[in-house]
């Protein structure tokens, strides 16, 4: 792998169904950085429950590669393709992944104090366990708080946030 951080990205990559844990593992051990979101659940069996983890998104795993090395995840046993736009792989941005991996912690809301935004306007997350992460507002719930949108790689999330951990961008 070419050792250049500055002329890596993140890109998507599908995988075969209910192969995503398996194909991380083989491309991690291909010597490619890897980022698979996943998520706790609780199954229950007939004779019992177990707390089990599962794929956030659906036949997708993230590798940060240079686009030269990026054709090489098609050597990988369960990879079906990368995603493209106009024709060329797609460029997952850095912060994307870093509100993905904050979307998985632990997000118990805090008390919230005043604030204004309209639907649709662009907000920047400034406190609590989503910091950092851009969104939009899509609706003003109550005084205190406000549904944003966290769109990641074209799937959107909808988190209830505390007007105070908000500002407008």
């Amino acid at each position: 792998m070419e050792t250049n951080e500055t002329s890596k990205n993140w890109y998507v990559v599908y995988t075969q169904t209910n192969a995503e844990k398996r194909v991380e593992e083989r491309l991690a051990q291909a010597g490619f950085e890897v980022y698979l979101p996943l998520y706790e659940s609780l199954r229950q069996w007939s004779d019992r429950k177990k707390k089990v983890k599962l794929p956030l998104i659906s036949s997708v795993v993230f590798v940060h590669s240079s686009a030269q090395m990026l054709n090489d995840v098609y050597t990988i046993q369960g990879v079906k393709g990368i995603l493209k736009q106009l024709g060329q792989p797609a460029v997952v941005q850095g912060y994307e992944i870093c509100n993905l991996q904050r979307l998985l912690q632990d997000s118990t809301p805090v008390e919230a104090s005043f604030g204004s935004f309209r639907n649709g306007q662009n907000v920047a997350v400034v406190a609590g366990p989503f910091k950092g992460m851009h969104a939009k507002a899509i609706e003003t719930l109550n005084a205190y708080r406000v549904a944003v949108s966290l769109e990641l790689i074209g799937v959107a999330y909808v988190v209830n946030i505390p007007k105070s951990d908000i500002q407008v961008l």
